[in-house]
């Protein structure tokens, strides 16, 4: 389990993206990531509300790090976020939001995922499902 969290911390939660938004890794479990966005003026749009882009780039790193949560994942592999839907609940206000991801269905290299976003307070902000398309490393010619 400590490999996986490794993984997930080092090349998703810590990418360049992840970094600029300032996402926290909570907790990581097969299948299972929960990510935290630190509440600063730099994520607002209006006043002390969330953007938007925001929870959409928390909810991508929530889906992308769950998808990576397997130890069946080999290493080389490589993946990219194919679909995203968001659906707005609440304004996520002055607090820090907590994106839960959980891989619903893990085919052959298509995941679907879906996040629930939630303010410290318990607000449900927003609800996502993902499409996530994992590729088996490159084999090598020659």
């Amino acid at each position: 389990m400590e490999n996986l969290r490794a993984l997930v911390e080092r090349a998703i939660v810590q990418s360049p993206y992840g970094r600029l938004l300032g996402v926290v890794c909570e907790k990581v479990e097969p299948d299972r990531l929960v990510v935290r966005l630190p509440f600063r003026d730099d994520v607002t749009t209006i006043g002390d509300t969330v953007h938007g882009g925001a929870i959409a780039g928390l909810c991508d790193i929530a889906a992308t790090g769950a998808c990576w949560a397997s130890p069946a994942i080999a290493p080389g592999s490589r993946g990219t976020t194919i679909g995203l839907t968001l659906h707005f609940l609440a304004a996520g206000r002055a607090q820090d939001l907590a994106a839960t991801a959980r891989v619903i269905q893990r085919g052959g290299s298509i995941c679907v995922v879906e996040i629930d976003v939630q303010g410290a307070d318990g607000t449900a902000v927003a609800r996502a499902t993902a499409t996530y398309k994992l590729s088996a490393p490159r084999q090598r010619t020659g």
